[in-house]
């Protein structure tokens, strides 16, 4: 299985015979071999994986994509911060017993 990830491609152009872009990962921009998507234009959005775009998505799908992102980071912060409550009362009741 793999993970691609939405990016806004921010600028086009060539590096060593093959199209590449800068695309924005929410704030954070990254080159990325466009080669496999060679239609791609600056402000759309591409679907990438290992530093490759792999396909050209529309506006919604990104937006689509971002939401489950947030929701797996979402969780996954709840789970931290419920693992770190169970922790602690551990400890508490490891201290009443001393």
């Amino acid at each position: 299985m793999c993970l691609g990830v939405p990016g806004r491609i921010l600028e086009t152009y060539e590096k060593d015979s093959l199209p590449m872009g800068k695309v924005d990962f929410g704030g954070i921009a990254k080159e990325i071999c466009l080669a496999y998507t060679p239609e791609a234009q600056v402000d759309q959005y591409v679907l990438v994986h290992v530093g490759f775009a792999l396909s050209v998505i529309d506006e919604a799908e990104a937006e689509e994509t971002f939401a489950y992102l947030r929701e797996i980071a979402e969780a996954g912060e709840a789970e931290e911060a419920e693992m770190k409550r169970a922790a602690e009362g551990n400890k508490g009741t490891a201290d009443e017993r001393e």
